[in-house]
């Protein structure tokens, strides 16, 4: 599998001395013409929004309940279930809007492909409760982690940007108490049981590094539809979630760290894509497979862990990923990435088993139009029409197989690549050795893996013990400077270019 443009990555290790260490534009989205339902005051709203949360839900500083006026009360369940009913009926006429917007043609999915999904929509689930259990929530009130002080960029995080100001508290509240992994609590502002949904969505959607978070959750009402408590679920990672995260960002980290030595977006787009194809293998009943987890330690997950590790991974990069959600031919989740102020559609996923493994990357929403359909939030995304990088991977893939240099035409053999770390030191220290000294030298190993492990053995100091601590020794040297390069060969091979000076 191609690697993608690598070019020549460096690094250097002076011994013995240190060791080397989006404006909210997005905001008016795309529907202009569509005002997202999310944006609406919920039926059950009472009083100013910049009151405490108990002022506008009618109880005083003893959080003895007030009487309200008669029009600001829903008086029963069947009122309650009205509104309900009306509100996700204009969102699903203002989600029916954005998708004519868009798609003219009918989603069939793609033979062969259709069936590689396994996306989950978010699940809610809704309580009412009686006169009583509402009392004792109320005696208890708490709102866990209540999010003050946090902001997110909403061209980095664009299900934030579609929320007004009193949603994004809760929206801020829920990311906060994901985070401390506090599983109830209490809601900030007053939100409609539709708007909960909205508001979780976002967090969700946004949020891959949350790892540990289920895409479900359940909001406890009131009889008159006031939200008195919002629960969170969480995947059993969060028994030793300081292990998980370590493994995740361990994982994380082997990718990061090549793609960060490539030049432009783009490149290291299309680094991350195909170190992820190469990682993940698809199963449908891999655990954790909602999450961006499954994909990144365990290698293997659908739809949603391919999407979500790709979209945290070009978020540590400082690029623009979008998750998005819809149908495939079954419930199905992909990308939406930004390079350059123009949008394109990813599927990694569907590039992990399609002829050619750039069949899905960097398409536009007319190239999608009859195999994926955005659902829910995600119409809300950007409008994918992007040119200039619609067909740079597989240009750039031929370019590469005809430019760069093969084993042979770099002057080495089969019989000289080195297979392992160990071998790799042993050649190293047999090399140097032979110089007697400050010297120059080359080696080739044999993957990128391997690449990998190099890399890290020097970025840890690693490499002293195993070679260099008794080359200086034997030489008599208090210090030393290593210079290694790294050009990546045609046959995915690396050839390693060393420069040694001792003090």
């Amino acid at each position: 599998m191609l690697l993608g443009l690598l070019g020549i990555c460096s690094l250097l290790i002076i011994l013995g001395a240190f060791i080397p260490g989006l404006s909210d534009s997005i905001s008016k989205l795309l529907y202009d013409s569509a005002e997202p339902v999310l944006n609406q005051a919920p039926a059950a709203a009472v009083g100013n929004s910049s009151k405490s949360h108990r002022e506008q839900e009618g109880t005083d500083s003893q959080g003895i309940e007030r009487e309200l006026p008669e029009s600001e009360i829903i008086m029963d369940k069947e009122v309650w279930e009205a509104d309900r009913e009306e509100t996700d009926r204009e969102a699903k006429d203002l989600q029916k809007q954005a998708e004519s917007y868009v798609y003219s043609e009918p989603v069939s999915g793609k033979e062969g492909l259709t069936g590689r999904n396994g996306y989950i929509p978010v699940q809610e689930a809704y309580e009412e409760i009686d006169e009583e259990e509402e009392e004792k929530l109320r005696e208890k009130y708490t709102y866990g982690e209540t999010g003050e002080g946090l902001d997110f960029d909403s061209h980095f995080y664009p299900y934030y940007g579609m929320l007004d100001d009193r949603q994004k508290r809760v929206y801020r509240q829920i990311f906060a108490n994901a985070q401390a992994v506090n599983g109830s609590f209490n809601p900030l502002e007053p939100v409609s049981v539709t708007e909960l949904k909205h508001i979780f969505m976002a967090v969700f959607n946004d949020h891959p590094g949350l790892f540990w978070l289920e895409s479900s959750y359940k909001g406890r009402f009131s009889r008159t539809g006031e939200c008195m408590e919002i629960g969170l679920s969480f995947y059993p990672l969060i028994d030793d979630l300081d292990k998980a995260k370590r493994q995740f960002e361990e994982a994380a980290e082997q990718i990061l760290t090549v793609a960060q030595g490539m030049g432009s977006d783009v490149e290291q787009e299309i680094y991350v894509h195909n170190a992820l194809l190469e990682k993940v293998s698809y199963h449908l009943s891999s655990p954790y497979n909602q999450s961006a987890y499954s994909a990144m330690v365990n290698g293997e997950s659908v739809c949603a862990g391919y999407a979500r590790a790709f979209q945290y991974l070009m978020m540590e990069l400082s690029i623009p990923c979008y998750y998005c959600t819809g149908y495939a031919g079954e419930s199905h989740a992909w990308n939406i990435i930004e390079l350059e102020g123009e949008y394109y559609h990813v599927d990694v996923t569907w590039d992990d088993a399609a002829p050619e493994q750039y069949d899905y990357f960097n398409c536009t929403d007319a190239d999608y139009a009859s195999t994926h359909r955005r659902e829910d939030l995600s119409v809300y995304l950007p409008a994918c029409n992007g040119t200039a990088y619609g067909n740079l991977a597989t240009d750039s893939a031929e370019e590469e197989e005809k430019t760069g240099r093969s084993l042979e035409e770099a002057g080495y053999t089969e019989e000289d690549v080195l297979w392992s770390l160990e071998d790799y030191f042993t050649d190293c220290r047999e090399q140097i050795l032979s110089h007697n000294g400050s010297c120059e030298f080359w080696n080739v190993i044999d993957n990128e893996s391997l690449w990998y492990q190099c890399h890290e053995s020097y970025q840890s100091d690693y490499y002293l013990d195993a070679y260099m601590n008794e080359i200086m020794t034997g030489f008599g040297a208090i210090g030393c400077e290593i210079y290694v390069e790294a050009e990546l060969l045609k046959d995915g091979r690396f050839l390693m270019h060393h420069r040694v000076v001792f003090n």
